[in-house]
């Protein structure tokens, strides 16, 4: 018997701006889909999750869900007016005793309902659009990024609650990891036309070079066609002008066939340009302390960075990466311990907040207008590593358009900002990159090329992300920060952290590393150490109570409705959905139990 879609897209076509987005595209997402959405830049994820919501309306075509059948979705920017908390925006779709729910997810995500919406973060308002999400658990969900602003913890948290959940959804992300964990099916936005394979994100790269493959082979075979009836048309038109208009007119069609044709987008031309070599050591930091209110972001951190690492910093948000990382520039002054900066160093920053760019100024008028790009006397031209350039071409390299060059920043998509902002980075010389969170919101090809160029980049890399396929990519080096103010070092990337942080040759309670281009792997303990909870396993074992406390209470609501006389003959849907949840419940109420006694076993 065939399955009832829950969501049913035909034939929408949309335009912006004059230009087609889609054109008579089709899409069906079926019970249980957990799908990854993948697309360039600026192809139209966002904008086709926006009509698959409803929240957009496309020019043509039909939109259907099945009754009875929520379809969710995690709003980027959302607006908050008219609620005092990010709590309060969260239950705002739930009835009042199910807003315990948000309190259970918050939790997981890591924020603070009680948080005040004027004084938010972005990231905290798209960590409460995340959990008014996962708390209403529509049968659809639809995450536009919903990894951005979490950290990996937070990202391990949300894997899981996704693994478990009986509800489909439709997920676009940069994080590979993610998505190669979580996805049975692609749905690939390729130049206004939507592909479906029915395999996960670890198959797509194969999939797609294929489909390029076989397009290429097409497109040669079309063009010795027409060089052939070209070459015909030639030699002998004249003599055979009436018998063979058909065939002009054939080949007509084909140089027309040919010019519909939609190219592929390139890459971006990025490159780092490594300028005057710095010195072999960059930056020696010996017994670095800091506090703030009393909180220990870094303890008696020994640390020689040399040229050519890669160094990772990684640990839960707020935890002090930033701060460490601007210690180790001699942007924040310690409470303790020095910091000696290298020779020559020229230091380009990437920062996670696009600080740099103006939203309501153009990208044309955010590169002359910078002081380090900018040409004396011509409003067309930005510096880039030394040699002027125009304008609109420096964009191109970056795949933006003449239109786009004109228009604010406040239009583009994340990554098109994430671009830009690399564009103004690739334009000067450094020997020192700092790339806080780079990869939020670039696409594959886009994460493949800057992985490739950080490789062949000859200066030093201090580097803060989330995403763990990159840092496995990227980092030759990774200092952990825990919390409570330990810092330590461990060779490799995250893989390597992970794998050397169990192991039980190493020593967590080491804060103290000499060199991180030495440091190959934790040493031994002369005696071997007592074990010990991470910052993390403590902060989970405190919140185990409260999560089983709930888990328990909610089962007992669900047991109580259950009870209710005639409740599957008037209502079988209720029922269903009611015996549904209490055995999801049930089976996390189980988990939790046996996670804390593992805690407590461990802590004990």
């Amino acid at each position: 018997m065939a399955r009832t879609p829950l969501l049913q897209i035909s034939d929408i076509s949309l335009t912006f701006g004059g230009d087609p987005v889609f054109e008579d595209m089709s899409l069906v997402v079926q019970p249980g889909d957990r799908v990854a959405l993948v697309g360039r830049n600026g192809s139209g994820k966002s904008t086709l999750m926006k009509v698959m919501a409803g929240l957009v309306e496309a020019d043509s075509g039909g939109r259907v869900a099945a009754p009875g059948v929520r379809v969710g979705y995690m709003e980027q920017d959302p607006t908050m007016e008219g609620f005092a908390t990010l709590g309060d925006y969260a239950a705002s779709g739930l009835d009042i005793d199910e807003a315990y729910k948000v309190d259970m997810v918050a939790d997981g995500l890591k924020f603070d309902p009680a948080g005040d919406v004027n004084t938010a973060s972005g990231g905290e308002r798209r960590r409460a659009a995340l959990a008014k999400l996962m708390a209403e658990a529509p049968e659809l969900m639809l995450l536009d990024e919903p990894t951005n602003h979490l950290d990996i913890e937070a990202i391990a948290w949300l894997e899981a609650e996704l693994k478990q959940t009986r509800a489909g959804f439709v997920l676009i992300s940069h994080d590979r990891a993610f998505l190669r964990e979580l996805t049975r099916a692609t749905l690939w936005i390729d130049r206004g036309a939507v592909r479906r394979a029915e395999q996960g994100f670890d198959g797509f790269e194969d999939w797609r070079d294929k489909i390029w493959e076989e397009e290429d082979q097409q497109r040669h075979k079309l063009n010795r066609k027409i060089k052939a009836e070209a070459r015909w048309a030639v030699e002998g038109i004249s003599a055979r002008r009436k018998r063979n208009q058909g065939r002009v007119r054939a080949l007509g069609e084909l140089r027309a066939q040919r010019a519909a044709q939609i190219t592929r987008q390139g890459t971006a031309a990025m490159a780092f340009e490594g300028g005057q070599a710095s010195g072999k050591k960059v930056i020696e930091a010996t017994g670095l302390a800091k506090s703030f209110d009393g909180k220990p972001i870094v303890r008696h951190l020994d640390l020689t960075v040399q040229r050519g690492d890669r160094i990772a910093f990684v640990g839960p948000n707020g935890v002090g990466k930033t701060t460490v990382i601007k210690m180790l520039l001699g942007q924040v002054e310690p409470d303790a311990g020095t910091v000696k900066l290298g020779t020559n160093l020229d230091i380009a920053v990437f920062d996670q907040t696009r600080a740099q760019l103006d939203p309501d100024m153009t990208l044309w008028d955010n590169l002359v207008n910078d002081p380090s790009m900018g040409v004396s006397g011509k409003a067309d031209q930005v510096m880039v590593r030394g040699a002027p350039k125009h304008v609109v071409g420096y964009l191109k390299e970056f795949l933006f358009d003449d239109a786009q060059a004109r228009a604010p920043v406040r239009s583009l998509s994340g990554g098109e900002k994430a671009r830009l902002l690399l564009a103004k980075l690739m334009a000067r010389e450094s020997n020192l990159l700092v790339l806080d969170e780079p990869t939020n919101d670039l696409d594959i090809e886009t994460l493949d090329l800057l992985q490739d160029i950080l490789g062949d980049y000859p200066g030093t890399v201090l580097l803060v992300s989330h995403d763990r396929d990159f840092l496995d990519r990227t980092a030759t080096t990774t200092i952990a920060m825990e919390g409570n103010g330990e810092a330590v070092v461990y060779a490799g990337g995250w893989s390597d952290y992970q794998s050397q942080r169990g192991s039980p040759a190493h020593n967590p309670t080491v804060k103290k590393q000499t060199s991180a281009a030495k440091q190959s792997a934790p040493k031994q303990a002369a005696e071997p150490a007592k074990t010990k909870l991470s910052f993390t396993e403590k902060h989970r074992l405190e919140a185990l109570p409260d999560v089983i406390e709930k888990l328990t209470d909610e089962i007992a609501k669900l047991e109580q409705l259950l009870a209710t006389p005639d409740l599957y003959a008037q209502n079988p849907v209720k029922f269903q959905k009611a015996t549904d949840a209490l055995v999801q419940r049930q089976d996390s109420l189980a988990q939790a139990e046996d996670e804390w006694l593992t805690l407590e076993e461990k802590a004990g």
